[in-house]
């Protein structure tokens, strides 16, 4: 998905009033959460069509004003950089067992630093750090299986 069509994308939804989206397209995934009140649009129920492409709509509360509307990002803590999983597998966050962590909380990454292990059919993929900073946060545990597009980390940029 190019960025014209993501623009053409969240124009549409601005227009029909949709509070939150998600489409998947191949290795492609693109979720858009619009603001408003906390916790006032219920979740998103997607719908398939044979030819493969899904929408969502999520009822809006009334007498909400909606700000213009932002690609998924952590709202808590919006200074925050999340490395996402780019594969379903399972998390590892040493090499091998009994190995040290590739990293701890509080640990110092550049890009390009391998933060863990995924594995997928056998297969065990190095995830890197996609941003420079400091860990503050693993948001999986070791041996939890994880699906694509999930936090893994989250880190203060430096």
């Amino acid at each position: 998905m190019n960025q014209k069509e993501l623009k053409e994308l969240i124009e549409f939804l601005i227009e029909k009033d949709i509070a939150e989206f998600e489409l998947e397209r191949g290795d492609v995934k693109v979720r858009i959460k619009r603001g408003g009140e906390q916790g006032a649009a219920a979740p998103a129920i997607p719908a398939t069509s044979p030819a493969g492409h899904s929408s969502a709509v999520a009822p809006v509360s009334s007498g909400v004003s909606a700000p213009s509307p932002a690609v998924e990002t952590a709202p808590p803590e919006e200074t925050l950089h999340i490395v996402h999983s780019p594969i379903v597998g399972t998390y590892y966050e040493a090499p091998s067992p009994g190995a040290p962590p590739f990293i701890a909380v509080g640990d110092k990454v550049e890009a390009g630093q391998v933060l863990c292990i995924v594995e997928a059919m056998k297969l065990m993929n190095e995830i890197e750090s996609d941003a420079s900073g400091e860990i503050v946060k693993k948001l999986v545990s070791n041996g939890q299986p994880v699906e694509y597009g999930q936090g893994l980390f989250a880190i203060r940029a430096t």
